[in-house]
């Protein structure tokens, strides 16, 4: 018989043939494994937890921040030792009548009907763990829907993919903003070099309360269902289209807090962070009249006619701080993103075209932008009309923009 060097293992046993490619995987999976458990130290020793936000290798539920947090993670405890507890009393039974009573000690199944009594026992006691739990459970659960009598109410609106702030009733009443994902994240994000402990968490306008107030949460949404969570402050409230839900919270500490949309609301998902800052009363203060100041400043008069320069300088800001995030600084957009650069829409010659699409949005997509001032929509236009390649000369004023929401 020829030897053939490729049906080699053919000439051995069964046995010796399958030690051989079981020594064969087993060095390869061993190699595997030591590289991964590399990547995996590398990737643990360049993140480290960040406070107020997740912890390296947390397992457990995040420090509360208030009260309610406080009481759910107590909740979460009692549940657990609940379930632990019957866990091991009816397997410890159940493997002990196995043990005890097996066929090869002599033991006969035994022959009997049921019992009242027995089935009296086993179903009060249940009764009772159930009310044990259901008690306190329901005395937190209507805590949690308490928002009345708050000191600050402020309403969130979901985006894709941002939040909006309207501070409403209480101390800093008429401040608002948009709360966007920071542009240096979505950079890092894009080029796959994930950086620094707030890695997809940093924002550029976080919602900021004072600490030891009761903060009233009402959440709605704009385009799709999101969700509203920060699990220090333990709230988590959907934001609908069309509806309105409220939530609240009391911060006991200063501080950052972040969390994240909890809805899957589209593809970019994954860049819809909050971040909440707590601050003393005194700052808190101060951060108002500040933010007060800038808004004033902002109020533009729709009937000014501003030339195109300073329409390109605001318009540019306006653009990184809300479109660059989905159609790139580049203007190229990106999957469903549409470009902008050399987009028909933005090219055309009749500008209520491009009017229309922020104010009222476009294939469930690009989102409406009525939120923004008149001046700040008219800025962005002409921004993008005569950037990249795009040359058109035109300029839209914030006249223009006022008409059209009519």
């Amino acid at each position: 018989m020829t030897k053939d060097p490729g049906y080699s293992v053919s000439r051995m046993s069964f046995k010796e043939g399958l030690g051989a490619l079981a020594s064969r995987w087993g060095t390869t999976a061993k190699a595997a494994s030591l590289s991964l458990l590399g990547v995996a130290a590398q990737a643990s020793w360049a993140v480290n937890s960040l406070p107020g936000g997740p912890a390296v290798g947390q397992l457990d539920l995040p420090p509360p921040v208030t009260k309610i947090a406080a009481e759910q993670q107590s909740l979460h405890y009692m549940m657990l030792y609940i379930c632990g507890a019957i866990f091991v009393a009816v397997f410890g039974v159940m493997f002990y009548s196995i043990f005890a009573h097996r066929k090869s000690k002599g033991h006969k199944a035994a022959d009997f009907h049921e019992s009242t009594t027995v089935e009296i026992i086993w179903t009060v006691i249940p009764f009772l763990i159930v009310i044990g739990m259901a008690l306190p459970a329901t005395k937190v659960v209507v805590a949690m829907k308490d928002t009345t009598n708050a000191d600050l109410t402020v309403k969130v609106t979901g985006y894709q993919w941002k939040w909006g702030y309207d501070y409403i009733k209480g101390e800093g009443e008429g401040v608002h903003f948009i709360s966007t994902l920071d542009s240096t994240q979505r950079a890092l994000s894009d080029a796959g070099t994930p950086e620094g402990d707030n890695y997809l968490l940093k924002v550029d306008n976080p919602l900021v309360v004072p600490v030891d107030k009761k903060v009233r949460i009402i959440t709605t949404a704009n385009d799709v269902i999101h969700s509203f969570m920060v699990p220090s402050f333990g709230i988590k409230q959907d934001a609908i289209p069309g509806f309105v839900r409220d939530t609240w919270f009391r911060a006991e500490k200063t501080g950052d807090y972040y969390g994240q949309c909890a809805e899957l609301c589209g593809k970019e998902h994954a860049y819809m962070p909050i971040h909440v800052k707590v601050l003393s009363a005194e700052d808190y203060t101060k951060w108002v009249a500040d933010r007060q100041k800038e808004l004033q400043a902002l109020a533009d008069d729709p009937t000014k006619v501003w030339t195109q320069a300073d329409l390109l300088a605001r318009g540019e800001k306006v653009y990184n701080a809300n479109c660059a995030a989905c159609h790139q600084p580049n203007g190229k957009g990106g999957g469903a993103v549409k470009p902008l650069d050399g987009s028909p829409k933005v090219l055309s010659e009749d500008k209520a075209v491009q009017i229309h699409v922020l104010l009222n949005g476009q294939n469930n997509i690009m989102p409406s932008w009525k939120q923004l001032s008149d001046t700040e929509i008219a800025a962005v236009i002409t921004f993008t009309k005569n950037h990249w390649s795009n040359k058109t000369g035109q300029t839209v004023q914030p006249s223009e923009v006022l008409a059209a929401r009519k």
